[in-house]
């Protein structure tokens, strides 16, 4: 029966790869890319000479149907995002939604996803945390801060180079500025780098660097 093959892809550094992973990536019929010039370079990296198509968060809405009518007629697609493993803060759920329902199956491979290596990374307890992703940007943002302060768990967050400084801010005024963080960027990349200490240490570091890179924020639990 053909199926939908869920693919995780190097966050970093293209080592990362499986080498299950490119057999399947040169076996579907189809490779469904977020962004298909990103994806174009791992292809070439690893001499797969595939057929592409975009599925991103803007037009997953609308193509999702079609793709899953190919399955049903025998097709073999497998789905990457630009980095990690897609559905963890990249499109992705609404096609294995949809496969579900259908009573299709659907595959996902081991791989790669940033959360976790700068999780382990952190120190910090891992029995037991809660993923955030990114924080929502305007509505409902407020409210998600004051669910955070009372979260007892370790506690993830995604962030970009371009907001980490507004967030950490926020999270000091919302969870104390003494509680203790790790802030993990360009996990995997040549210039990967942990910062632990306080949000106020924290804060106080980018006030003077200049952010650079993806974001993994991880916050000490309360005990």
């Amino acid at each position: 029966m053909a199926k939908l093959y869920v693919v995780p892809t190097p966050v970093g550094n293209l080592e990362d790869m499986t080498f299950r992973a490119i057999r399947i990536l040169k076996e579907v019929d189809l490779i469904l890319a977020e962004d298909t010039r990103t994806t174009g370079i791992l292809l070439k990296h690893f001499d797969i000479r595939n057929k592409m198509q975009s599925h991103h968060k803007f037009n997953e809405h609308k193509t999702t149907a079609a793709i899953v009518s190919r399955i049903q007629a025998g097709e073999n697609i497998a789905l990457v995002s630009d980095a990690g493993t897609p559905g963890i803060s990249d499109p992705g759920f609404l096609l294995v939604r949809a496969c579900v329902e259908k009573g299709l199956d659907v595959e996902c491979l081991p791989g790669a996803t940033a959360f976790v290596p700068a999780l382990v990374n952190s120190g910090f307890s891992t029995d037991r945390f809660c993923f955030e992703g990114f924080l929502p940007q305007k509505k409902g943002r407020q409210s998600k801060l004051k669910e955070l302060a009372l979260e007892e768990r370790t506690i993830i967050l995604y962030e970009s180079p371009f907001r980490i400084l507004k967030t950490l801010t926020q999270l000091a005024e919302f969870i104390g500025e003494n509680r203790r963080v790790s802030v993990s960027r360009e996990i995997s990349k040549l210039y990967e780098e942990t910062l632990r200490g306080t949000l106020k240490d924290v804060i106080s570091h980018f006030q003077i660097h200049e952010p650079r890179g993806e974001f993994v924020i991880v916050i000490s639990s309360i005990n």
